[in-house]
């Protein structure tokens, strides 16, 4: 069994290529530069692909294709927000090719090895934002809400080959990159508006993915999980 992690060598992408290692599958994972592959699981492959760059992401596509994977993880995501009214071209266009475009081309080059086997799996992380909505991000917002639209449309059209397609929206995760840019006290302050009051872990959203990815899910497709500690169906005011 094979499978492909994007933005594998680091924070989620990491814990989820750690824990499909630890079933016993073989991993690939992306990371934008050469050294990213000093920070990948020990045993996982490391691919250089800038997923910004339309050519880097049509190079991967490429390259899935030949590697006939089983198990495919559109993890690699930014946000950029702001005013939409100052939002410039450059930015949108990055952020829609990492988010939206490159899971559709992933996926279009992974799928015709799923079929051929009778089996697959596609798992795309998308966010809490791609269920609810927040001022001056209105473009990422659009970029999660089309890959949960994606993925309930690629799993009615794959169903029929036994290919399950699904999301894990993540609420606010505590990864090395968050750790870094917030402060302790932005943390403590978003925590407490939190039903579980914490931070997820990446090893929480892993879990799910891996069982996402496993035989053990013989029934669910079409789903968008949100794994928030509560926040988005309880009354407390959003983040």
């Amino acid at each position: 069994m094979k499978a492909l992690v994007t933005a594998g060598t680091r924070g989620m992408g990491r814990a989820i290529a750690l824990r499909l290692m630890q079933s016993g599958i073989e991993c690939i994972v992306t990371g934008t530069t050469e050294s990213s592959g000093e920070n990948a699981p020990e045993g996982a492959e490391t691919l250089v692909a800038d997923l910004t760059l339309p050519a880097d992401v049509a190079r991967l596509a490429d390259t899935i294709s030949a590697l006939q994977i089983d198990i495919l993880v559109n993890n690699a995501g930014i946000n950029i927000g702001g005013p939409t009214d100052e939002f410039v071209d450059a930015d949108f266009d990055a952020l829609m090719t990492i988010n939206l475009k490159a899971p559709f081309l992933l996926s279009r080059a992974a799928i015709p090895y799923m079929k051929q086997r009778g089996w697959g799996r596609i798992v795309n992380i998308t966010s809490l934002w791609s269920v609810r909505a927040q001022r001056n991000d209105a473009a990422y917002c659009a970029s999660k809400f089309g890959l949960d639209g994606l993925t309930a449309s690629l799993a009615a059209e794959l169903a029929p080959h036994g290919i399950l397609v699904n999301a894990v929206a993540p609420g606010y995760i505590l990864t090395d990159t968050v750790a870094k840019r917030f402060s302790q006290e932005r943390i403590d302050r978003d925590a407490a508006v939190i039903p579980l009051g914490r931070y997820g872990k990446p090893e929480e959203i892993a879990e799910i993915v891996a069982w996402l990815a496993s035989d053990a899910n013989g029934y669910m497709t079409g789903q968008n999980l949100l794994v928030d500690g509560g926040l988005s169906r309880t009354a407390f005011p959003l983040i």
